[in-house]
């Protein structure tokens, strides 16, 4: 049971002061999940200590696990909108604390969920396929992006599915059992993406997602389901720690195709030299050079 259920089956024993907290929730979802205990209870006006005999009443261990459990009830149900007013009135400095510390969590959080059995049997699985499909739409694009520019370095059956004049189904058309694709998706989860992830199951590919739960609707599909934690409290999605289990899975890819990687770099670096694609110390002093004049 989620928060919102433990809430209506508990309300008829609950005390006066923790009634209040229950309606104040129920009314105002959108920014109870993210306030602290000191900060509801100011709220509510009763005490700290209501809460937190409030959150045991519902049967956790505290407020904490109490506010985990909520946030990941609503924060699909979020507009944006809703989701830039939970910041409002914080100071800048607030504001700066609030996010490195929130991706800081991120990213500890997403560890946990991360065993080097599970990566093992990906990459094995990933260089096994005849074919890696790549899927993300919206604030996921430039993740599934990012994981196919540098998985082309090593890996030659990349394809990143994108969304122009060709459908979804247009581009799996001849994936089979033999392919995998690699869905990305976070709240608020794209219709698109766990639509296309089901149509690669039914074409009988392995499917990987790389989202923040494993009840999350794409992970319906999973054959792997990649945990990590996207979490903000503002209208920005907080896609650090999920680039972090993405450069991971780059790293133990390449490791592993070691020998391609360093024989396609090799020749890349001397295409790269000669067509002078990135700046040199000589490059900037040109550019200085010109300025100054």
């Amino acid at each position: 049971m989620n928060i919102i259920d433990r809430i209506n089956i508990e309300f008829k024993t609950m005390s006066k002061g923790q009634k209040q907290i229950a309606i104040y929730i129920l009314h105002n979802y959108d920014k109870a999940a993210f306030m602290t205990a000191a900060s509801l209870a100011a709220i509510v006006r009763v005490s700290e200590s209501t809460v937190v005999r409030f959150a045991y009443a519902l049967g956790y261990e505290g407020y904490p696990e109490l506010q985990k459990d909520f946030q990941e009830v609503i924060k699909n149900k979020l507009t944006n909108v809703q989701r830039l007013e939970l910041m409002e009135g914080l100071t800048s400095k607030e504001i700066i604390e609030t996010a490195f510390k929130m991706d800081i969590n991120n990213i500890k959080t997403s560890q946990n969920y991360i065993t080097p059995e599970l990566m093992d049997s990906l990459v094995d699985s990933i260089l096994a396929a005849n074919h890696v499909y790549i899927l993300g739409t919206r604030a996921s694009a430039p993740l599934a992006q990012f994981l196919s520019y540098y998985m082309s370095y090593f890996i030659s059956n990349v394809k990143l599915v994108t969304f122009g004049q060709s459908d979804i189904y247009a581009q799996a058309l001849y994936a089979d059992k033999n392919d995998i694709v690699i869905g990305i998706s976070f709240p608020r989860y794209s219709l698109l993406t766990v639509e296309g992830l089901s149509y690669f199951k039914s074409k009988g590919c392995t499917v990987v997602t790389i989202t923040d739960n494993e009840s999350a609707p794409p992970a319906e599909y999973s054959d792997y389901t990649l945990i990590t934690k996207s979490n903000m409290n503002s209208f920005v999605d907080s896609l650090v720690a999920p680039l972090s289990l993405i450069n991971v899975l780059i790293i133990l890819l390449g490791l592993r195709k070691k020998g391609e990687l360093v024989s396609n770099f090799e020749e890349l670096e001397k295409i790269w030299n000669q067509s002078a694609i990135y700046a040199t110390q000589e490059l900037d002093e040109k550019f200085l050079e010109l300025s100054d004049k």
